[in-house]
């Protein structure tokens, strides 16, 4: 049957934004190297497939990481042994050894595959966000959400890592998408795909447990308004059947993906730690749900261990904004990323949309709860969620503000049948300002920042983590050490020691950072460092640490780098001194030393650590520690009160927390 030509005009139309948006995304990825945490999922996507392990990255579960390695599965890779390290680093370190084992090339050819296979479901989320837009305000708004989505900067940096931010939006929004199909016109059919969309948001990122209170929040405005004329008693009984319907469907789809089975592990393998172990420092009440709900096998074992590690995150991690460090979120930091990290066309869309509501032009009130209740529930949960690193865990409020947007833009171009030529043009412009934004940023989309904020270069100064930085330079420095010929430097890379610039033949000597701190890897060097040095964005603030006071290279951050590479990546030439750094081997050496027994060791190095950095906590600290476990208590005494001097200049959050750990170690001498 011969198609209507206006309808082969919108496929045709629709298929080449698709192709143009697969384009951009593959061209971007293919110049960035491994993020932060793709090799760990890439290791546990793998090892799920082989062995139905489940426990090496229980903190997400298993949909995004098993549809990203699937091009990997006929491979012949090399598996590290497991060495049954705490779970976290065992999958870290598992992933960089599997990915690099053969080269850094054949790392990034894997890289690429896994890339490309998480990309399919950023194409379908481009897909539901024109089919939803069609069929809530007509083909016209389709296009424009489509065009909106196609160049959203944030969708663009994140939308074929190997995360589960991308794979979460989509199936949100297919979600509440297939729901407001069900209210519209309810059927069994339509129920099932419900379910089905809900069930695969939660077998994608915890986050879609706010799936429930969006849905019955979207239920109870259908019964409030009666938008199909029903009874409001007929109509709430027969969505509460609905959603009552949907959830054991989610659950059921959850539970296939866990293979149907609770423990996390095969073979009697245990998860390390425990999950009774790793709620412990949750809250009681969040703690003891948890594990009620484990006690009843009515959630897989993983599934529930990253439920834990949600909150743990949530309530101990760190954060970075405007040139500050705060020891725990701050409520109103994802209101000014959404500020920072849209283009100014995108933002004027949606004040658009806003204007047409309030002026009474835009009064497609069920279309219009549908899209905006779900956003402001996850941007209200980020906001009090105190994990503020990066917008990507709001990614899908931007793909329902995308649908809302070409909504009002309707609403105020279309008018009784007619178009108004004037806000056409309007919204053409703001749409070319949106793509043009968009476009400049290009390749550097995760740094992204509108022209307000100074661009991409400036993202650094306000933001930081995968809001400018994830790590995803290193091709871009080889090449820039490469083309200058640089044989000798020092580099302060942000995932080191998870992932390393070795890996892909960058010259430079590692700099400490506070993840080889954390995991006790040491980068010796001297007080005194000659540049070029290169210091990662993330790593710069120092914000994982909680506080500039800790931070070995603040004074870095009043210095102008010569360069950037990849918006992401400073670079240094000159002279500097970095004592921290410095003392911070030996610090490392004394704990390790200690935990040998070699106190003469440990004391020896410890106090090294404190000639080169007297003043810092840490070696204080250390020393401090070590004098204890010899028993020299007076000592220790004193080590401790030099530290809390440091401590006292740390900032209102941080300081309190450290506070607390010092007067505990006094307290137990």
């Amino acid at each position: 049957m011969k198609m209507p030509p206006r309808r082969a005009y919108v496929t045709v139309g629709v298929c080449l934004l698709l192709l143009l948006f697969g384009l951009q995304i593959a061209s971007t990825v293919h110049q960035e190297s491994l993020t932060w945490d793709e090799g760990d999922h890439i290791f546990a996507g793998y090892m799920t497939w082989k062995t139905g392990d489940y426990g090496f990255n229980p903190e997400h579960p298993p949909l995004m990481k098993m549809l990203g390695t699937v091009p990997l599965l006929g491979l012949p890779l090399r598996v590290p042994a497991d060495q049954h390290r705490y779970f976290k680093t065992e999958a870290y370190m598992d992933g960089r050894e599997m990915l690099f084992a053969n080269g850094p090339e054949y790392a990034k050819m894997m890289t690429f595959r896994v890339r490309m296979a998480t990309g399919i479901v950023t194409i379908l989320l481009g897909l539901l966000v024109f089919l939803a837009t069609q069929e809530m305000f007509g083909v016209w708004a389709g296009f424009v959400a489509l065009v909106l989505l196609v160049f959203e900067p944030n969708v663009l940096a994140h939308g074929a890592f190997l995360a589960t931010d991308a794979g979460v939006s989509c199936f949100f929004l297919a979600s509440v998408y297939a729901f407001y199909r069900y209210c519209k016109l309810a059927s069994v059919g339509g129920l099932v795909v419900a379910g089905l969309a809900a069930g695969l948001a939660l077998a994608t990122k915890h986050s879609a447990v706010l799936l429930l209170p969006m849905l019955v929040l979207l239920a109870g405005c259908e019964v409030a308004f009666r938008f199909n004329g029903e009874a409001r008693g007929r109509r709430a009984l027969r969505l509460m059947g609905a959603l009552a319907g949907i959830a054991l469907i989610a659950v059921v789809v959850l539970w296939a993906f866990y293979g149907f089975r609770y423990n996390a592990r095969p073979d009697g393998l245990r998860l390390d730690p425990s999950l009774v172990d790793y709620v412990r420092p949750l809250k009681p009440m969040e703690a003891k749900g948890i594990l009620c709900l484990a006690r009843l096998h009515i959630l897989p074992e993983s599934y529930l261990y990253g439920l834990a590690d949600v909150r743990a995150m949530a309530n101990g991690m760190p954060s970075y904004f405007f040139g500050k460090v705060y020891a725990h979120g701050i409520w109103y930091y994802f209101p000014t990323v959404l500020a920072i990290k849209s283009t100014i066309g995108f933002l004027g869309l949606v004040l658009l949309a806003v204007a047409a509501m309030v002026a009474g032009r835009f009064r497609r009130w069920r279309e219009i709860l549908f899209l905006l209740v779900p956003a402001g529930v996850y941007l209200f949960v980020a906001m009090t969620s105190h994990l503020n690193i990066g917008a990507r865990h709001i990614l899908p409020v931007w793909v329902f503000l995308c649908v809302f947007a070409a909504g009002g833009a309707q609403a105020w171009v279309w008018v009784d049948g007619r178009r108004r030529q004037g806000w056409g043009f309007a919204v053409a412009m703001l749409l070319l300002m949106h793509v043009a934004s968009s476009a400049r940023a290009y390749p550097n989309y995760m740094a992204y920042s509108n022209e307000l904020w100074g661009g991409p270069a400036k993202t650094y100064k306000y933001l930081t983590d995968s809001n400018t930085d994830w790590a995803q330079q290193l091709i871009a420095v080889k090449r820039y050490t490469d083309e200058r010929g640089i044989k000798e430097c020092w580099f302060a890379y942000f995932a080191d020691p998870f992932l390393r610039a070795e890996d892909y033949g960058i010259p430079c000597k590692p700099l400490p950072t506070p993840d080889s701190w954390f995991s006790n890897v040491q980068h010796p060097v001297p007080a005194t460092i000659t540049g070029p040095v290169l210091i990662s964005a993330g790593t710069l603030t120092g914000f994982e640490l909680g506080s500039e006071v800790l931070n070995p290279y603040r004074e870095f951050a009043g210095k102008t780098p010569v360069t950037s590479i990849q918006d992401g990546v400073l670079v240094f030439e000159g002279k500097f001194e970095v004592p921290l750094a410095s003392a911070l081997s030996y610090a490392q050496e004394s704990k390790a030393l200690r935990g040998k027994k070699d106190f003469e060791g440990a004391v020896a190095a410890a106090r090294q650590a404190v000639a080169i950095a007297p003043d810092a906590v840490v070696t204080q600290m250390e020393l401090g520690d070590t004098l204890t476990a010899m028993g020299r208590k007076d000592e220790a005494r004193t080590a401790y009160a030099r530290a809390m001097v440091a401590v006292k200049t740390m900032e209102s959050g941080a300081r309190e927390d450290w506070e607390a750990q010092v007067q505990k170690k006094v307290a137990a001498l």
